[in-house]
């Protein structure tokens, strides 16, 4: 199959560019990226909903993939317990290579037509769950043949990756395909490739959690408590609900230990008063 995530670079002799005009032209290659997402949203819809409804019914989310993939989707799936209060096991990122991978790279880690499903199994993965495939060339064999044998266990597979008719796309019930054409420096996928999976995941994984009831009107009232900035963050949101001072409002806050608990406690009070 054809690569467009492989085709030569629009641009020539980039070492001759100055600063300003290597950054120019990448800036102006990214901006292409919204529009190629654009065109997979209704794929991409599809697939949101097929996890939203696994989920609830007590089913998790799997991302799998190698190399800046694989981060991408640790990074989404680490994500959601701190902004929306969800256990760490609702999503659930795997990368070839095991965690070491996430900081260097494991040489033929991603060769493997194996290792995926071992990985999977370490979770008791079954039928109830979703995996979503993450491979920017959609030939990953970690990927391709992870889904495969997801598919042949009755599991439910999506992936996300930047060459139309790719492989992974065969194993994908849900495929989403953005083409995002040939990167700046031929072959480099962690540019226009990697931003547009970014996106993707971030779409899907905000989404999800956002059906799932773990967004009050455009606020993160489960949020973890974590630092002195996300407990400013909550503060204010009570000080803005429930018309408190500040200090009352953080006070409340310190005392439940969440924000959608203290909206609830402060209302059930108001109530019985």
């Amino acid at each position: 199959m054809e690569k467009i995530t492989e085709a030569s670079s629009n641009y020539r002799h980039l070492e001759q560019m100055s600063v300003s005009e290597v950054l120019q032209h990448i800036n102006n290659e990214d901006k292409t990226v919204p529009h190629a997402v654009a065109h997979a949203i209704p794929a991409i819809e599809a697939l949101v909903k097929l996890v939203v409804e696994k989920m609830r019914e007590g089913g998790r989310l799997f991302y799998i993939g190698a190399g800046t993939s694989g981060r991408l989707g640790i990074l989404d799936a680490s994500e959601c317990p701190p902004t929306f209060g969800v256990p760490d096991d609702w999503v659930i990122g795997l990368i070839a290579g095991g965690d070491y991978a996430i900081r260097k790279a494991v040489e033929f880690a991603e060769d493997s037509e194996t290792q995926a499903w071992e990985d999977l199994q370490q979770y008791y993965i079954d039928s109830q769950d979703v995996v979503i495939g993450i491979a920017a060339s959609g030939t990953t064999p970690y990927v391709v043949h992870g889904l495969k044998t997801c598919q042949q266990h009755s599991i439910v597979t999506g992936c996300i990756t930047c060459n139309p008719g790719a492989p992974v796309s065969e194993f994908a019930d849900h495929p989403i395909e953005v083409v995002v054409g040939p990167e700046f420096v031929t072959g480099s996928t962690r540019m226009k490739a990697g931003t547009a999976q970014k996106l993707v995941l971030n779409m899907i994984s905000t989404t999800v959690m956002i059906q799932l009831g773990r967004v009050l009107d455009n606020k993160m009232v489960d949020m973890q408590l974590s630092n002195n900035k996300l407990l400013d963050r909550g503060t204010k949101i009570l000080m803005n609900e429930l018309e408190l001072p500040y200090e009352e409002a953080r006070k409340q806050l310190l005392e439940h230990g969440n924000v959608r608990k203290a909206m609830e406690a402060h209302r059930q009070h108001q109530e019985g008063v």
